[in-house]
């Protein structure tokens, strides 16, 4: 760690911290299902997230590589809010995801980098 920080920086960040929902996807047993509905069904899901996303409902989008995790997604909704918006997404109604909502904090104004 090269930065120094002080105390009262970290009192103002925690401040300043903002409710989130940390909605972690996780492949289903169905994550290999074949055929065109299979197909059909990831491309509503992902059509889906990427409208929630420009609605602002989830402000930080992350699929994920990996065999066990789908994607990471910051919504800006309360947790029950969210745990109701992603059951209803079609690959985890379809068994191919399944669905963690946590209650989480953030930082306003935090970003990706480009």
């Amino acid at each position: 760690m090269s930065t120094t920080v002080t105390d009262e920086q970290i009192r103002a960040l925690a401040m300043s911290a903002q409710p989130y929902s940390l909605a972690l996807l996780q492949w289903g047993p169905k994550r290999t299902m074949d055929g065109a509905d299979a197909i059909e069904i990831e491309l509503e899901h992902q059509r889906r997230m990427v409208s929630l996303r420009a609605d602002g409902v989830i402000a930080v989008l992350c699929p994920v590589a990996s065999d066990t995790v789908a994607g990471v997604a910051i919504m800006t909704v309360p947790a029950e809010e969210a745990a109701e918006i992603m059951a209803q997404d079609p690959c985890v109604r379809a068994g191919m995801m399944r669905c963690e909502v946590h209650p989480c904090h953030g930082f306003p104004g935090d970003t990706l980098p480009a």
